[in-house]
């Protein structure tokens, strides 16, 4: 219901983009220009540039994987429709979390459970600071239950944790310099 209404506020914004110019004298008219307004040039430069973010990644974490896809799929849609550029979406592999629940008063272990915590990213990029604000409240209002968002400037360990390691290729490595080495490497040593 909140992405209905949602969508029924953002969609004629996007009209407003690509409306054609009226004149002054229209009594519809959509939207004014910087340059339409009877201001000296001199005002117009003076008045301070809005910020913009360069990078962004906005990271979701839960406990259902067809829930925090499913609202990946929706957050990206929003930003879309609101005109905010997404670079790119990603998923990253689950962590498994082993909880263990003591009897009360001792270190008896009582229960142990065994969760998957999964993790969805979606990288804006060039967002001014209105729209991120605006971005966020969407995302707060329509956050599922047992779900966290964080929102974060893009750093490379970001990209590091999306890759799963190839174990089988660090094993014949480890191997490779057990036996001594590449021919190269035994090249240089001597």
């Amino acid at each position: 219901m909140l992405a209905i209404k949602l969508l029924k506020l953002v969609k004629p914004n996007t009209i407003l983009k690509t409306a054609k110019r009226f004149s002054p004298m229209h009594t519809n008219q959509l939207f004014r220009h910087k340059s339409d307004l009877y201001e000296p040039d001199y005002l117009i430069s003076m008045e301070p540039e809005e910020p913009v973010y360069d990078c962004l990644n906005l990271q979701i974490k839960g406990y259902d994987f067809a829930v925090l896809e499913a609202y990946q799929s929706q957050l990206h849609k929003y930003a879309e429709v609101m005109g905010i550029e997404v670079d790119e979406c990603w998923a990253t592999p689950a962590q498994a979390l082993k909880i263990q629940r003591f009897k009360p008063g001792g270190t008896v272990v009582d229960t142990e459970y065994l969760l998957n915590v999964y993790e969805r990213n979606v990288q804006v990029t060039d967002i001014p600071a209105w729209a991120l604000g605006s971005l966020l409240r969407v995302a707060r209002a329509s956050l599922p239950e047992g779900c966290t968002l964080n929102v974060h400037e893009h750093m490379p360990e970001h990209e590091e944790v999306r890759y799963v390691p190839d174990n089988e290729l660090k094993q014949l490595k480890q191997q490779l310099e057990d036996m001594g080495g590449s021919r190269a490497e035994r090249k240089k040593k001597k």
